[in-house]
């Protein structure tokens, strides 16, 4: 008994160092992109992965139960939620910046 507990504890903390590093990622890479396309993007991309990990790790800790599934349901609510609003805000940055094609690249179609 004291094995598995030793495993779900060094699991859970591999998964809590993995979320960590994720996070420290984006942080670090909010702060050296200039432009707010591209730190939307490694906001997005990083944070979702650091709640998906960070979560997990608390899931493996708590064992199965009522918490679990909550904190399940958690990370799917986020997994839908953050890439849809950073989407968003990357839009509307794109829509209202008049400098937007001359910081970064942005591909407009035509659709006659």
């Amino acid at each position: 008994m004291q094995v598995l507990q030793w495993i779900r504890f060094g699991t859970a903390a591999l998964l809590m160092a993995a979320g960590l590093f994720a996070f420290v990622t984006s942080v670090i890479g909010i702060y050296r992109f200039n432009y707010v396309l591209n730190r939307i993007h490694v906001a997005a991309k990083c944070d979702t992965m650091g709640i998906f990990l960070t979560l997990s790790s608390l899931m493996v800790m708590s064992g199965f139960n009522v918490t679990t599934l909550k904190l399940l349901l958690l990370i799917v609510l986020m997994w839908l939620v953050n890439p849809v609003s950073s989407h968003l805000i990357a839009h509307l940055e794109a829509e209202t910046n008049p400098d937007v094609i001359e910081e970064c690249e942005v591909i407009h179609f035509d659709l006659d």
